[in-house]
């Protein structure tokens, strides 16, 4: 695995007030997926990890050999942010990042992307003190910049938008495209070499400029404009790819109120052409029950015959639809005791799905929890069988 040879992990440590992304450098493994799982390994046969969990499944865990699993990561000077590489081992670079990061690294033919926001000022255009969702992409061997996407903050604030946080998802990599959800509440396709190839890819040619330090545009789709969204803080979807067809979510919620829908009768679900941006299908099922915001992001796995993709709605319930180009439920799930009630504040028993669900051994594992600013809430964990039909929850 070509990346897994010179990779351990990527992690971020807190410095001078923001954080760094660190390659760590291994030994030479050699592939060994599942047989279950020898489908989805095969686009990751170089060692890249190209999605949020690795592969559709979303399940987490690398198939490798001779992974070191010692390092220190050295210190920072505590003035400059500078990386002292001479006291660390087994890290072969660092890269700054913002001052909160929680999109998790992606690696993909030789480069490493991860959402951030923009606390390391690395357009000269956007200083550090600008806040901006960034999605920045490093050269995977040397931990050089290569370009950066940024997002500028919605006028409607922090009921969509919340300070700081920057890109909250994984973007999906393969070949010389990627996809992400940025904090504007779109999908965005971006040319993975950036302007480093010397074109800029459309059909989008709207990019304030085309410098080699940011990112090339190849088509958006603008959930809140053209599809009616009301994402509550954050849209937050790392989306999961099968064939042509991109899933994701549109992160629909409630307003400030934390009690009021705004955008009602919004999509929640969505399947999307992912060479043109064209929308597929969209599915509104939690429709007038979401209970706060939608978090989560897709899974997809061949199961029991049928490939199907699960997503875990904003209402406490997991559905499947049948994975292509029309939209067919399979099965839905409610994820809360029938007893359970929503009362804000962590005061009840019923709960949210802000977890990915997790495809393992035929079988659907999803956790149930709250964003814990709101109370600690009832939690569940839930395996689910996705051979049934119709409303299967217990």
């Amino acid at each position: 695995m070509k990346s897994l040879r010179n990779l351990l992990g990527l992690l971020a440590c807190v410095a001078a007030g923001g954080a760094f992304l660190m390659l760590l450098p291994g030994q030479t493994p050699e592939p060994k997926p599942a047989p279950e799982a020898a489908a989805d390994a095969a686009s990751n046969m170089r060692g890249d990890w190209p999605m949020w969990g690795g592969d559709p499944k979303r399940n987490n865990t690398p198939e490798a050999t001779n992974v070191p699993i010692a390092w220190e990561v050295g210190e920072f000077d505590r003035k400059t942010g500078e990386w002292l590489k001479k006291d660390s081992s087994n890290v072969k670079w660092a890269a700054r990042l913002g001052s909160q990061s929680y999109g998790n690294a992606v690696v993909c033919n030789g480069r490493v992307f991860v959402g951030t926001n923009n606390g390391a000022g690395w357009l000269k255009r956007y200083p550090a003190e600008v806040d901006l969702g960034c999605l920045l992409a490093f050269d995977e061997k040397t931990g050089e910049l290569l370009w950066q996407h940024s997002s500028e903050k919605l006028k409607q604030g922090r009921v969509v938008d919340w300070p700081l946080q920057g890109i909250c998802c994984a973007c999906y990599a393969e070949g010389d495209r990627l996809w992400f959800t940025t904090s504007r509440g779109e999908i965005r396709c971006l040319d993975a070499a950036g302007f480093h190839d010397g074109e800029n890819d459309g059909p989008y040619k709207d990019e304030a400029n085309e410098n080699k330090d940011e990112a090339d545009v190849v088509w958006v789709l603008d959930m809140m404009s053209e599809l009616g969204s009301f994402q509550h803080n954050m849209a937050a979807c790392s989306i999961a790819v099968d064939g042509d067809i991109l899933y994701g979510t549109t992160s629909n919620g409630v307003d400030n109120s934390h009690i009021n829908i705004p955008s009602i009768d919004a999509p929640t679900f969505l399947a999307i052409d992912k060479n043109t941006g064209k929308v597929l299908w969209t599915d509104k099922s939690p429709g007038a029950n979401i209970l706060h915001g939608q978090w989560s992001s897709p899974a997809i796995a061949e199961l029991g015959g049928v490939k199907q993709v699960i997503f875990a709605g904003g209402d406490g319930w997991v559905y499947a639809f049948k994975a292509g180009p029309e939209k067919e439920l399979l099965w839905k799930f409610d994820a809360n005791p029938k007893t359970a009630k929503w009362i804000l504040g962590g005061r009840g028993t019923r709960n949210n799905i802000i977890a990915t669900p997790v495809v393992y051994d035929g079988k659907i594992y999803v956790a149930v929890g709250q964003d814990p600013e709101h109370g600690e809430g009832m939690g569940h964990l839930w395996c689910i069988d996705p051979t049934k039909r119709g409303d299967v929850s217990p």
